[in-house]
C-alpha cells in the first residue's frame, strides 16, 4: 500500500476534506502507527481554527490515537517496541528532553511539547508518524475505540484526580458530565472519593447515579446555588472542573472546604471571576492540570481495565470526520465521537 487517507482542513475554520497521501517512512526515534481509532476532542478546534501559535495548514487534527506499530525508525530499539504492538498517542505527543521542565522530569509541561494535530499530523488519518516517547502500550482488555479517548480525556481526568490533594473518603466534586466528566465521576468513585456530580438539569441525576456518583447537584436550580449545595454536604475537598465554561467554574469556588482545591481541566478563554478574598480566608487553591505523559496514559489504561471503566463513544468512519467534528462542536455528541479509519 503506497498511500493512505487523511481528513484535513486547508484553512482556518474550513471544512474537512478527504485526501490521499503517500505513506511516509519514520525518521530516527520515530515510529509509524497504523491508526485504528481516533477520538475527537474539543481541543481539536484550537488547531482547526488557528487559535494557537505555530499552527500550519493543512491541519490533520487528532490527539486521541490508538493503533498498531507499523514501522520503526532508527534509534528506537531500546524502547522495546515491535511491529504489531498496540499503542496509543494522546495530547502528549513527545518532549524535547532538554528544556528545564524536561530536565526536572516534568515532561508534560515541556516548553517544546509536541502535540498530534498541532506540531505534526494527527490521527484523523490512516497512519501517523509519532516520536517513540509518545507511545503508550494498550492493554489487551481495551479496544482501540476505548484506548484512543483514554489517551487524552481519560488521562486528563484520572491524573487530575490522583495528583490532587484529595484522599480516599474526601468529598470530591466533578463539574460537567460530558466527554471528560463522565470518566471523571467513574474514576473518582473507583479512587474511593465521596463523589458529587454537577451538571445542568435535574434530568441528568439518574445518569450521574448510574456512573456511581453519591450525590448530584443541578447547576440550574433556582433554589440552591452550586456553592450552597456543596457546602450543605460539608464543602468539597477537591473540585475537578471538566466543563469548558469559566462562569460555571467560577460558581463552584465558594463550595470548596477550607484548604480545598479547584483543579481546572476544562478549557475556556474567558477569565475566571474569582477574587483574592475567596481564596485567602479559607486557604483555597486553584490550579490548572495539563493531561499526562505516555506513562500516565499507560497508568490510566491499566486502572481503567482493572475497574472496568470505559469511555462512552460513538464510532464513525473517517469519511464522516467533518460531520462528527461538527456534532462535537454543537454539543450534539454527548460523549466521545471516535473516528475509525
Amino acid at each position: 500500500m503506497t498511500s493512505y487517507r487523511v481528513a484535513q482542513v486547508t484553512s482556518a475554520g474550513g471544512a474537512f476534506e478527504l485526501t490521499e497521501r503517500e505513506v511516509p517512512r519514520p525518521g530516527p526515534r520515530h515510529v509509524r502507527v497504523a491508526v485504528e481509532a481516533c477520538g475527537i476532542c474539543h481541543s481539536d478546534s484550537l488547531f482547526v481554527n488557528d487559535m494557537l501559535p505555530g499552527v500550519t495548514f493543512p491541519v490533520v487534527p487528532g490527539h486521541e490515537i490508538a493503533g498498531r506499530v507499523e514501522e520503526l525508525g532508527e534509534d528506537t530499539r531500546d524502547w522495546g517496541y515491535q511491529v504489531g504492538d498496540r499503542v496509543a498517542v494522546g495530547w502528549f505527543g513527545g518532549s524535547c528532553g532538554h528544556c528545564t521542565p524536561c530536565r526536572q522530569g516534568d515532561f508534560i509541561v515541556c516548553v517544546n511539547l509536541q502535540v498530534p494535530g498541532w506540531t505534526y499530523d494527527g490521527g484523523f488519518a490512516g497512519k501517523v508518524i509519532a516520536p517513540v516517547d509518545a507511545l503508550a502500550r494498550i492493554p489487551d482488555a481495551l479496544s482501540a475505540s476505548d484506548a484512543g479517548p483514554i489517551a487524552c480525556a481519560g488521562v486528563t481526568t484520572f491524573n487530575g484526580l490522583r495528583r490532587s490533594s484529595g484522599r480516599p473518603g474526601d468529598l470530591v466534586a466533578v463539574l460537567g458530565l460530558g466527554g471528560l466528566g463522565h470518566l471523571g465521576v467513574r474514576y473518582a468513585v473507583a479512587m474511593g472519593f465521596e463523589t458529587v456530580a454537577i451538571a445542568r438539569g435535574q434530568e441528568k441525576a439518574d445518569f450521574a447515579k448510574q456512573l456511581g456518583a453519591h450525590h448530584y447537584v443541578d447547576s440550574t436550580s433556582a433554589s440552591t446555588s452550586v456553592a450552597e449545595a456543596l457546602q450543605s454536604l460539608g464543602g468539597a475537598d477537591v473540585i475537578l472542573a471538566t466543563a469548558g465554561n469559566s462562569e460555571a467554574i467560577t460558581a463552584t469556588v465558594d463550595g470548596l472546604a477550607p484548604r480545598g482545591e479547584l483543579v481546572v481541566i476544562g478549557a475556556d478563554t474567558a477569565p475566571l471571576g474569582i477574587n483574592p478574598a475567596q481564596l485567602l480566608l479559607a486557604g483555597r487553591a486553584v490550579r490548572g492540570h495539563p493531561s499526562g505523559t505516555s506513562q500516565d496514559v499507560e497508568d490510566t489504561m491499566a486502572f481503567s481495565a482493572l475497574h472496568n471503566i470505559r469511555p462512552m463513544t460513538e464510532n464513525v468512519p473517517l469519511e464522516d470526520a467533518g460531520e462528527a467534528y461538527q456534532k462535537m462542536l454543537d454539543g450534539r455528541a454527548r460523549f466521545r465521537m471516535v473516528l475509525t479509519p
